[in-house]
């Protein structure tokens, strides 16, 4: 069994941080990329990034890489940690689809569903 831990949901700003730090990136391209693979809906101004790669980084779940000291640009990148919680999150969020695409499509969970969704 994996190792667990706890956390609440992500926000949807840490979610897309997490997921973009797949690869190391510095702040300005984590801005582009997510505004990108949002398609536009979600864009991080530089106040909210900044202060969301604090919060991460102290939470042990992004670290800055070591980069010349002459360079203002930071990269970042995921930790195990940060990587689990990015992991534990995907299952989350499939699970939730699951869920709602079972009961929309009206789809059997099989013997135990009495149990899940019991009658009103």
């Amino acid at each position: 069994m994996g190792v667990s831990i706890e956390h609440e949901p992500l926000t949807e700003a840490f979610y897309y941080i997490l997921l973009t730090l797949h690869t190391p990136m510095h702040g300005y391209g984590i801005m582009k990329f997510i505004k990108k693979i949002s398609n536009g809906r979600l864009v991080l101004v530089s106040g909210t990034l900044y202060g969301a790669i604090k919060t991460l980084q102290e939470k042990g779940w992004i670290r800055a890489l070591d980069t010349d000291t002459a360079s203002r640009k930071k990269e970042y990148e995921l930790t195990l940690i940060g990587k689990k919680v990015l992991q534990d999150e995907l299952d989350r969020l499939q699970e939730l689809l699951k869920n709602g695409n079972h009961i929309t499509r009206d789809e059997s969970f099989g013997d135990n569903e009495m149990e899940i969704f019991p009658q009103v």
